[in-house]
């Protein structure tokens, strides 16, 4: 069975750092394409950073460029994403997905597997 889930939510004041885990089982990373999105309330789901586990080619969304980075650990079937300098706009519901890819997929409808989410909120 092929699940995802999310860690390291939690709340922050705004300037802070938190890193967020997405873990899979199932699967392996290899040759997959894996994403970390966000919904805030009233908002649509958004790309926040994606990676290629197979090239290591990364995506950032421009509001989060500078203060975000992705990694992988293939051998831990684990992506992380680790979010600095976060001010209060960052406040969502993070997600870990995952598709068959072997190039940086951006769009969530491409996507198959997705974590069930982990709160981030900032404070101001």
């Amino acid at each position: 069975e092929v699940q995802l889930v999310e860690s390291g939510g939690g709340l922050v004041q705004a300037g802070g750092s938190l890193r967020l885990s997405c873990a899979a089982s199932g699967f392996t990373f290899d040759d997959y394409a894996i994403g970390w999105f966000r919904q805030a309330p009233g908002k649509e789901r958004e790309g926040v950073s994606c990676i290629s586990s197979s090239d290591g080619s990364t995506y950032y969304a421009d509001s989060v460029k500078g203060r975000f980075t992705i990694s992988s650990d293939n051998a831990k079937n684990t992506v992380y994403l680790q979010m600095n300098s976060l001010k209060p706009e960052d406040t969502a519901v993070y997600y870990c997905a995952a598709v068959d890819r072997v190039v940086v997929v951006t769009t969530y409808w491409e996507y198959d597997y997705w974590g069930q989410g982990t709160q981030v909120t900032v404070s101001s």
